[in-house]
């Protein structure tokens, strides 16, 4: 009954946090215009996923159980992420900034949570692959946020399935239900799904009144990157990425077919998946979204039930072969919009 009360009046104060933005937005003129990029064809506020970060530093002075060096890197890359979204940054300016604020989250996943009895080998190894990786799939976030609910619902799939893992599943040693897993781990993914709720309940709708913007898809998939870091380190298994995989696949996949294309890859564009099915097919945003939710969850379940490498290697040849299909059948529709 303690925690439920907390959860609701954290969940309030969620809300009144996004208002409060919301005006503040209004009143500079931090909005979402239609572009090359997007799908929306309407002006919205941008940034509203500025509640992640936020959340997360409520949460930090109100818990001193959460790890420091984690916020400091969430507070920077998110710092960037918002000035970004207000002006436009140069990649050379953001992506070192990146590397620094994972660098710190690792440095903090491998002080923290990483056995006592890694080798330098190993922590150097950790963190090289730790960079790539975790950067990677950062940006990876950004670049599917482009439709009502996707950056938001995705995540909530993940979160949830993350919470079902932390109630269910012993990970490295720790359990809930043995009250072993770290208490500030636990308040950072509760908060972040409190924060979630409230994003997608102005966001998850055919006429969204926010936009996640870069400050809320990247803060977002930081936090998760964590907590994923997290099961990952105390487990040594990495095949925990399955958790993210369609993300994944549709990323990768979509850059390989761009440098296929000659393209430059930092420039913005509409060959995902999930805009050919917005804007090719004029697919419902939200309809696309609760695709890719019902995907992402379909394979947690499934890693869940049957957890290991062969999993994860088979959720990324089947959907590597559904994009393919999907592409080679529609993909067509984009060229003659006059998109190429």
């Amino acid at each position: 009954m303690k925690h439920t009360l907390l959860y609701i009046c954290g969940l309030v104060l969620l809300f009144v946090i996004e208002l409060v933005y919301f005006r503040v937005a209004r009143h500079f003129g931090i909005v979402d215009r239609p572009s090359r990029r997007g799908s929306s064809d309407a002006v919205v506020l941008r940034g509203g996923g500025i509640i992640f970060p936020l959340a997360i530093l409520v949460l930090f002075f109100a818990d001193d159980m959460v790890d420091p060096l984690f916020i400091a890197g969430l507070t920077l890359i998110s710092a960037v992420s918002f000035i970004d979204d207000i002006h436009s940054l140069s990649p050379k300016l953001r992506l070192p900034i990146q590397f620094i604020a994972m660098m710190l989250m690792l440095a903090q996943l491998i002080i923290t949570y990483g056995a006592p009895g890694l080798s330098g080998v190993a922590v150097v190894a950790i963190i090289a692959v730790g960079l790539i990786v975790c950067t990677g799939a950062t940006n990876i976030f950004n670049f599917m946020d482009g439709i009502n609910g996707i950056t938001g619902g995705y995540a909530l799939v993940v979160l949830a399935a993350i919470l079902y893992v932390f109630h269910h599943c012993p990970v490295g040693g720790y359990c809930l239900g043995s009250a072993a897993l770290p208490t500030g781990i636990y308040d950072i993914l509760v908060v972040t799904i409190l924060a979630d709720v409230v994003f997608c309940f102005f966001n998850f709708r055919t006429h969204a009144r926010c936009f996640a913007g870069d400050v809320g898809s990247v803060s977002v998939a930081f936090i998760i990157v964590f907590l994923l870091g997290f099961i990952m380190i105390t487990t040594l298994d990495f095949s925990w990425l399955a958790f993210l995989v369609v993300y994944g696949v549709d990323g990768c996949l979509t850059i390989l077919h761009r440098i296929m294309l000659h393209e430059n890859i930092t420039k913005p564009h509409r060959k995902h998946a999930f805009q050919l099915m917005a804007n090719e097919l004029h697919m419902p945003h939200v309809v696309v979204s609760l695709i890719y939710m019902g995907l992402q969850a379909v394979c947690c379940a499934l890693y869940i039930a049957l957890p290991g490498y062969v999993t994860l290697l088979g959720e990324i040849l089947i959907l590597s072969i559904a994009y393919i299909i999907f592409m080679k059948k529609y993909y067509h529709l984009h060229v003659e919009n006059g998109n190429a």
